[in-house]
């Protein structure tokens, strides 16, 4: 590398929060299956601590070697939907403990992949799965959740929708941190490196590393050097930045990649925010000239800003996958937490930016006393608007129980605190009791 760009990185790096934010090993269960859930997850436990024992310390290895920051190490496994259906268990809370007791025993952060696929309708162990989620959330620490309740080319499954409304309430019952390690998709992605949707999908290879990368600050610092430009220069500003980060991601790929013997699989270049100062994605669309997130132009920004990542992430690596844009959660972000808080942003706005976003309504907390109807009917939205725009949408919405709009709840970490924001008080129960299929829209078929 030239001296210069050696600088540059540094830079990045030490003032602007440019991290990995994950190292996410996908690790197939297939091999695993067994109508004995004992065996079963004998096999789970066995397979995951071989496979993934040097993980952590290759990490440490990469960080220590290119003084790169990797935040976080994970495993994302097949949904356990499918592995546990040959069982005869009435629910998959054992499957669940051993994905707990296998990350705990690598020292990894999170383990994704407590999953269903019912887009179309259940299977077997789709909907024992699904009702296991309240505890399973609850009882174990590191294990994260995924439902995709629908898809282009299948439409949304309304029953599953129903259904999610009801476990969201009841997990926050149980916990309020339990709706932080779930989410629920429409057209979910099989190689997302990054937490609470990770799994490991069926098409992809027995074991492969993901890598994903984030750097909202090294976008803002980037934008303040072309103040007053046109939004083309802005534009092409973003996708240089979007260039340089990806390679940095796909060198840590290749990397763990080589020293863990196991094949690359993608970059995954979303600009994730943390709480810390500099490290907020609505501080980049403020400084692409808005008075503050939320307002009149919000959309047009974010839709320039998640264009522009994607084509510089694609121009760097051949390997780019995952979601690949950026993140609006709101509990991680402080522009995004100032926004609300000064009634800019509402969460009607917040869906209309996840129509050009990489995910959906990410991090929200609202009133414990919310309805489950309510719940399904704002996973329906998003739905919808992945299904209807073929892309990936995504609900995590956070019910606190005791809290009412106006009041902050406190996450902690990475995670943050958000303020509980207001939800429509008009009732959709009759629309979600209706249950079925929503068709999928004409232009899904392709063939």
């Amino acid at each position: 590398m030239e001296t210069e760009k050696i600088k540059e990185t540094i830079h990045m790096i030490s003032d602007e929060n440019l991290d990995v934010r994950t190292i996410t090993m996908g690790i197939s269960l297939l091999d695993c299956i067994d109508s004995d859930s004992d065996v079963a997850c004998e096999r789970i436990y066995q397979k995951i601590t071989t496979k993934a024992k040097n993980l952590v310390e290759v990490g440490h290895q990469i960080e220590i070697e290119y003084g790169i920051p990797i935040i976080n190490k994970r495993i994302s496994v097949t949904p356990i939907s499918i592995v546990a259906a040959a069982s005869n268990d009435k629910d998959y809370f054992k499957y669940a403990q051993t994905l707990d007791k296998a990350a705990k025993a690598l020292g990894v952060n999170f383990i994704g992949g407590f999953s269903a696929l019912v887009q179309k309708g259940y299977q077997t162990g789709d909907l024992k799965l699904i009702r296991s989620l309240p505890r399973v959330l609850a009882e174990t620490d590191l294990v994260c959740a995924s439902v995709n309740v629908g898809s282009t080319r299948s439409g949304i499954n309304m029953d599953a929708v129903a259904e999610m409304g009801k476990v969201i309430k009841q997990a926050s019952e149980l916990s309020f941190m339990s709706n932080t390690k779930l989410v629920v998709f429409c057209n979910a992605v099989e190689d997302n490196p990054f937490m609470a949707g990770a799994f490991h999908g069926v098409g992809e290879r027995d074991t492969v590393i993901n890598v994903g990368v984030s750097g909202p600050g090294v976008v803002k610092h980037a934008l303040e050097e072309v103040k007053g430009s046109p939004m083309d220069v802005v534009a092409e500003t973003i996708k240089q930045t979007a260039f340089k980060v990806t390679r940095m991601g796909q060198l840590v790929g290749t990397l763990a990649s080589e020293r863990l013997g196991v094949p690359f699989g993608i970059v995954d270049l979303s600009l994730a925010p943390t709480p810390a100062v500099g490290d907020s994605v609505a501080q980049i669309l403020e400084e692409i000239g808005l008075e503050q997130v939320g307002t009149h132009g919000t959309t047009a920004a974010l839709a320039l800003l998640n264009d522009a990542v994607k084509k510089g992430g694609i121009m760097a690596c051949s390997h780019v996958g995952g979601l690949s844009g950026a993140f609006i959660p709101v509990s991680e972000d402080a522009g995004m937490i100032d926004g609300v808080n000064s009634g800019s942003l509402n969460i009607e706005k917040l869906e209309a930016m996840t129509a050009v976003c990489s995910v959906g309504l990410d991090m929200i907390a609202i009133p414990g006393k919310t309805p489950a109807e309510t719940i399904s009917a704002m996973i329906a939205d998003e739905a919808a608007i992945g299904m209807i725009n073929n892309k990936t949408t995504a609900v995590r919405v956070l019910p606190i129980q005791g809290k009412s709009v106006g009041d902050t709840v406190e996450f902690g970490g990475l995670l943050g605190h958000a303020p509980v924001m207001a939800v429509n008080s008009a009732s959709s129960a009759d629309m979600i009791h209706r249950g079925g299929l929503i068709p999928a829209p004409i232009h899904s078929f392709k063939n």
